[in-house]
């Protein structure tokens, strides 16, 4: 599996995946994760021993259990007061898969010339995609 942090993906604009990371192992499914938005890979060496990390932007969860049309759990953005995405820098161990948002769409209409390269910036809220593959089948509950 590949997770993208790119600013120009086959010419088309950034590309910027977004991904499953352990919060609290103690806890199943998306009561113990949390979902980011990795906005760059990166890598250091500190005393001899490589770090893989990523800058992320975070999502927080929506509710205290996945919508019951959908089966799936909401997230927004996590922001502070002044509306800035609050930023961390994680060691890429604590990612367990990557994660597939959909928008939830209101009664807006998109403009025509809409680029996807904006889609998780553009809305307020997003599903997680459980049904995206096997594995996020498994762990998305």
């Amino acid at each position: 599996e590949c997770i993208w942090s790119t600013p120009s993906w086959q010419k088309q604009g950034p590309r910027r995946d977004c991904a499953s990371v352990v919060e609290d192992q103690d806890k199943l499914g998306m009561k113990g994760m949390s979902v980011i938005q990795v906005k760059l890979l990166f890598s250091f060496d500190y005393d001899g021993k490589m770090y893989p990390c990523a800058l992320v932007h975070w999502f927080k969860r929506v509710g205290a259990s996945p919508d019951s049309e959908t089966g799936m759990w909401k997230v927004q953005p996590e922001t502070y007061r002044n509306g800035q995405h609050i930023v961390s820098i994680l060691h890429l161990n604590t990612f367990l898969h990557s994660a597939h948002l959909l928008p939830v769409f209101g009664q807006d209409v998109l403009p025509f010339d809409f680029h996807f390269s904006y889609s998780l910036n553009a809305f307020e809220l997003y599903y997680v995609n459980k049904y995206a593959d096997h594995h996020s089948h498994e762990i998305c509950f």
